[in-house]
């Protein structure tokens, strides 16, 4: 499997300005079979209160499924969507065929996404041409349990708007995520500053179930790059080196 990563410099609270930045990216992006986009990258982190995204949402979905369709690629991203008066965090991950998965952020930020922002109450893990690929938004990188392979997944792919003063928990983080569940690992980040003044580093990257990088994209610049992931490798891995059947259980109470 081939996946893209897109590094943009999101634009503050401005969908239209995202999609035309993300759209040019992406035509780069030829080959690929998936390719993720940060964390709310149709408007940035905004403050709950100020998402009105009822229709902006569909449209954006509208959106990554022509994207989908055009690249013959799954696209991968989270935005704002308010239903039935519930405000969600929501991952979407969209086919070629149309096909929509998504994943409700479970672990909502300290502070206003905590306090207005309805957390999911389940672990989604989708199948994608051989591939077992689960679902995590940002925050949930911290929470290993959350993420525990029960064997029944290969990638673990990460959407995120992670501030660079943590950007060293970032990139352990995913390293530990990739070998402690003998899986591929994808994290991808934004750049830039927000109107608050907070920066953001991308250092998006993709590693393999060593934790090694295979790619690693340069920091502070609005970027794309593509790994190649082999299914046999992993399947090879996990067959000399089973860690998974001694995998400890846990019993999640939401």
């Amino acid at each position: 499997m081939k996946i893209t990563l897109i590094q943009p410099e999101t634009v503050w609270n401005n969908q239209e300005a995202n999609i035309s930045k993300a759209e040019a990216m992406i035509l780069k992006a030829d080959g690929t079979d998936l390719i993720l986009l940060p964390e709310t990258f149709n408007s940035g982190f905004l403050p709950a209160e100020t998402v009105q995204c009822t229709g902006s949402a569909r449209q954006t979905v509208d959106w990554l499924k022509g994207i989908a369709r055009r690249n013959d690629a799954a696209v991968c991203t989270s935005i704002f969507e308010r239903v039935n008066g519930s405000l969600y965090n929501r991952l979407f991950f969209v086919t070629p065929g149309g096909d929509t998965h998504v994943y409700d952020k479970r672990h909502l930020f300290i502070g206003d996404e905590k306090k207005r922002v309805t957390p999911g109450k389940k672990r989604v893990v989708v199948t994608f041409r051989g591939w077992r690929i689960l679902l995590q938004i940002c925050y949930d990188l911290r929470f290993p349990v959350w993420s525990r392979n029960r064997d029944d997944y290969d990638l673990a792919v990460y959407v995120a708007n992670w501030p660079e003063p943590r950007a060293d928990v970032w990139k352990t983080l995913l390293k530990a995520r990739a070998m402690e569940n003998q899986c591929y690992v994808a994290g991808v980040n934004r750049v830039g500053k927000d109107p608050n003044g907070i920066a953001f580093a991308g250092e998006s990257k993709v590693l393999d179930p060593y934790g090694r990088d295979i790619i690693s994209l340069k920091a502070f610049a609005e970027t794309q790059g593509t790994a190649d992931l082999s299914l046999e490798q992993l399947i090879r891995f996990r067959n000399d080196f089973p860690v998974l059947p001694d995998r400890d259980e846990f019993t999640l109470i939401i």
